[in-house]
Formats: structure tokens, sequence, C-alpha cells
């Protein structure tokens, strides 16, 4: 059996990661195969989420603030060094779940998993080679030239931390009218579109920076495109799939684990 893709869901707070690892588990599972759920986050308050690894039996952020007289934040920086020192226990267990694929929920805080030096070396263990990082837009951000800006910068960097295949995808699609939507996507699609609008209001002393920022995203490589989602309607899941297996298996479909559910 091949080793399993791992697929690292990052993105700002708020973006909607848990619900989404949720929804592509399901989807998963509906089409006859095996996914692990690992959960990264020692603070975790979703009780829907239902991981089969829970960072949780080995690192609790409550238990850190008690021990360390930490506030939140703090416990949060010490336990991501605390999880890269427990990683190779972590790797175990899902080792010996055997599934198609292991579903990573980063913590809500971006840069608690993009710009800890311990992230790499949990990357590392857990997919190595075969690692893919989703980074989910927040459409509540995404939904003005400056934000959708912002977030793609981000995007680009979290890409250079890691040199790992990267997809964009945007979260929560649901929210937006059929306008909107066909504006964002377009905006990854087609540079000239954002461009457009990067500088369509912009006051006369801005163009100059607007202008500068987006010809940085432009030589760090082209805009990339942006997979349109909801957890919410289970929608775009598939085709999330198959930018997956378009990274780890050329494009070739994974071979069900078991029989797929019902329609």
């Amino acid at each position: 059996m091949e080793e399993p893709g791992a697929v690292f869901f990052t993105g700002t707070a708020g973006a909607g990661k848990t619900s989404f690892v949720r929804a592509y588990a399901e989807w998963m599972k509906s089409a006859g195969f095996e996914a692990t759920i690992v959960n990264l986050d020692p603070g975790l308050e979703d009780p829907g989420l239902e991981p089969e690894v829970d960072i949780r039996d080995w690192v609790r952020l409550a238990d850190i603030q008690d021990e360390y007289g930490l506030g939140p934040n703090g416990a949060q920086v010490a336990a991501a060094d605390m999880i890269a020192l427990k990683i190779f226990e972590v790797k175990q267990v899902v080792e010996g779940l055997k599934a198609d694929y292991v579903l990573v929920d980063t913590p809500g805080q971006i840069e608690l998993f993009a710009f800890r030096e311990a992230s790499k070396a949990i990357v590392d263990a857990l997919g190595g080679d075969r690692s893919l990082l989703a980074f989910l837009f927040d459409p509540a951000l995404a939904r003005t030239p400056p934000g959708f800006v912002s977030l793609l910068m981000l995007s680009a960097t979290v890409e250079f931390r890691f040199r790992l295949p990267l997809v964009n995808v945007l979260a929560k699609s649901d929210v937006l009218s059929p306008d909107q939507l066909s504006e964002l996507t377009g905006w990854a699609e087609e540079p000239d579109k954002l461009y457009e609008a990067v500088t369509r209001d912009v006051p006369t002393p801005d163009v100059q920076l607007s202008t500068e920022l987006f010809r940085a995203i432009e030589t760090m490589g082209p805009v990339a495109g942006l997979l349109p989602t909801s957890a919410k309607e289970s929608t775009g899941l598939e085709s999330f799939y198959r930018e997956c297996q378009r990274v780890f298996a050329g494009g070739e479909d994974l071979e069900p684990s078991h029989t797929p559910e019902p329609e």
C-alpha cells in the first residue's frame, strides 16, 4: 500500500478549516476512501470534529496555562514546541490507522503553524514528501481587492516557508452571491482583472504601493487559481480531491477501500 497523502489545512482564524476538514472526511468516506483526521490544535473547542488522532491526548492548552502560569497566547506558543517533541508518538498512532489520506487540522492562529520552526518538523514527520498545503481563503476577507491580495501574499508566504505544493481554497463560498463568486474566481484566474480592481479606487498616493504589492505577487509566480467550496452545502469537495490526486498521484484515482455509500 502506498504511503498516504497528508493534507495540512491552514488559513486565517475563522476561515472554516475545521468545518472543511470534517466535510471533506465525510465526502471521502462516502466515496469509499479512508481518511484519518488529525487535530493539531491543543486548544480546540469544536465538539463536532471528532478526530481519530487528537494532539490534546498529549498536549492540552488549559494544562499548559495552569502549569506555567501563561495566558492563551503564550500557552499556544509553548504548545507548538511541545507538539514537535511529541510528534513521533503521534506519527506512530497515525501509521497504525492505515488511511488513504491524513487530514491535518492546524491551529486556528495561522502564525502558530506557518511561522514556527517546530512546524517544519511536524510536517516532515506526518507527511514528508507526500504533503500538500491547503490554504483556505475566508470570503469575508477576500471580498475586497486589498483583502484578496493580502490573502494571496499570506498564501505565498506559507508556500515559501514549507516549499510544498499548495492549493488555494475559497471556503464558505455559499455566503457569496453569484456575482461576488464570479468576481473572486476571476481575480484568481486573470491577473489583469485583479490589477484593475486593486488600482481602481485607490487614492493616488497609494497607487504605487498597491502596484508594487501586485507586482511582487507576479514575481513569485502566476496568480494561483482559487477553488470554490462549501462545507455547509458539500460543494467543491470532489474538485478538491482531484487537486489532491493531481499532486499525490498525477491525477489517478484512489482505489476505494470500502464500498462507496449510495447517493
